[in-house]
């Protein structure tokens, strides 16, 4: 029985070696001329002025809101449907996530509610592009200038993937990237913030390096973090990057061929991308209907038993235990807090949680394990 992971990365050839001669260099914690080279090739692949490494993609969301000074009292508008650290990254900062449902077709935050949830205390916007498909922008930025608020793209998945011309990543006030082991480029773990703005680039750098005064070292005027990314790790991401073109092509391919195989199965709902995106499809996410004639739990289950390996959708932020938790104190206003946890319900997210799930997705993916998966998917649907 052929087995197929949900995803396997790709690691070229310029990867490795760039990765053995940090290694032979001695550079192999946060300096090396591997970190400069990494942030200015991706910089020069979005057309942004600014791109800076951290260690996560979560650390890159933390450090984009902490340079634009949201704290205590703060609220950020977050869409439910994301994974936690969007959340994560609002509550570090001390301020509150107040939560806006999810567009049915693509699963990005739904415009058509983000204006009632602004209120007095509302800083920053922070859209996520989900499962590499773009949120609707035009509306979120101006409603953004309208009310003088910061946007924030959480970009993680979206590598590549495009509005209306515009890389994703690009077009917020300061954006994160994540490159985690199953991201289309990926460093293993890390994360990349991206920005045009010279005073948030500059703050940014600061922040992820213990804020050491410029005026002495070792000397501290305000609390920092230890977000450095590794000479190692950049090595491996400047590898990734020069084949990011291939990368998006195998990933187009991926998605034809799911398309191909599985347009005809009465009950699979697979991705929608608007005429307004570009799609890098970093995972085929389906919806399993009523009409499939199984639960998503079982057809999960019926896959496994084949050697096919998916992930569930990811889960309500709001409904998080760790979430519903917490108190008013220390993160952020009572009234922000209390607030962010009253809202809802959100019906939508709350119904993809339960049905959808994504198909096998890596880069790695062969002809054969995506024929084996659709051949399964088929065998389950009509058996």
């Amino acid at each position: 029985m052929i087995s197929v992971p949900v995803n396997e990365p790709v690691i070229p050839a310029e990867a490795r070696q760039y990765v053995l001669e940090a290694l032979e260099s001695g550079w192999v914690s946060s300096a090396g001329k591997f970190i400069q080279e990494f942030e200015e090739a991706f910089a020069r692949y979005l057309g942004v002025k600014h791109a800076i490494t951290a260690t996560s993609g979560t650390a890159a969301l933390h450090l984009s809101l902490s340079a634009l000074g949201i704290g205590p009292g703060d609220e950020v508008i977050v869409p439910d449907f994301t994974m936690i650290a969007s959340a994560y990254a609002v509550l570090y900062t001390g301020a509150s996530p107040v939560f806006v449902d999810c567009d049915p077709e693509t699963f990005t935050l739904d415009v058509s509610q983000l204006e009632a949830k602004i209120t007095p205390l509302t800083k920053a916007i922070m859209p996520v592009h989900i499962y590499g498909h773009a949120a609707d922008m035009d509306p979120i930025l101006a409603l953004a200038r309208e009310r003088k608020l910061s946007v924030v793209e959480d970009a993680a998945e979206a590598h590549g993937a495009e509005y209306k011309g515009r890389l994703c990543g690009t077009m917020g006030t300061v954006n994160a990237f994540s490159f985690y082991g199953n991201k289309i480029i990926t460093t293993g773990e890390g994360g990349m913030v991206t920005t045009d703005d010279d005073a948030i680039a500059e703050r940014v750098r600061s922040l992820k390096d213990l804020a050491h005064s410029p005026a002495k070292r070792f000397v501290h005027e305000s609390i920092g973090f230890n977000y450095r990314m590794t000479n190692l790790q950049a090595a491996l991401g400047l590898g990734q990057m020069k084949h990011i073109g291939e990368f998006l092509r195998k990933k187009q391919w991926m998605a034809q061929r799911y398309f191909d195989g599985l347009q005809d199965i009465a009950g699979l709902r697979l991705p929608v991308t608007k005429s307004w995106a570009k799609n890098v499809y970093w995972m085929y996410a389906v919806l399993v209907e009523d009409s499939f004639g199984m639960t998503r739990d079982a057809f999960r289950a019926e896959l496994k038993t084949r050697g096919i390996d998916t992930r569930d959708f990811f889960t309500s932020c709001a409904a998080q235990p760790a979430i519903r938790a917490l108190t008013p104190a220390p993160f952020g206003s009572a009234q922000g807090l209390r607030q962010s946890l009253r809202q809802g319900p959100f019906p939508v997210t709350e119904d993809i949680a339960e049905r959808g799930l994504y198909l096998p997705s890596g880069l790695a993916l062969t002809e054969e394990q995506i024929a084996a998966v659709i051949a399964a998917v088929h065998s389950i649907a009509h058996g």
